[in-house]
């Protein structure tokens, strides 16, 4: 690890008919499936593998985009931490915190 956090998280940022999507995930979950009950979240480099990130990275992704998702303790907290999403609607499936967020 650098200290720097940017070893411990990944973002992506594609273009999309809709706008600008996000994807920001902890590093170490790439290529898990986290699942409660019906709700099944797969991990996968196609989505969110990305470029290594520190918080103030993904904090100026999040600032940009029109929808974002967002997957691990690391993630979501710098979500939380900026104002991007609130504790309520974050999911926790199987112990995972996960977020979307979309800008209307």
């Amino acid at each position: 690890m650098t200290g720097d956090g940017a070893d411990e998280l990944l973002v992506t940022e594609r273009e999309t008919d809709e706008g600008l999507l996000v994807a920001v995930c902890d590093a170490d979950l790439i290529g898990d499936t986290v699942a409660d009950g019906e709700i099944s979240l797969s991990v996968t480099e196609e989505f969110y593998g990305g470029e290594p990130a520190d918080a103030e990275r993904v904090a100026e992704s999040l600032a940009k985009c029109d929808t974002a998702n967002l997957v691990g303790e690391r993630a979501v907290s710098i979500a939380l931490e900026h104002g991007f999403v609130q504790e309520p609607n974050v999911l926790d499936i199987d112990g995972t915190p996960h977020a979307q967020l979309v800008w209307m």
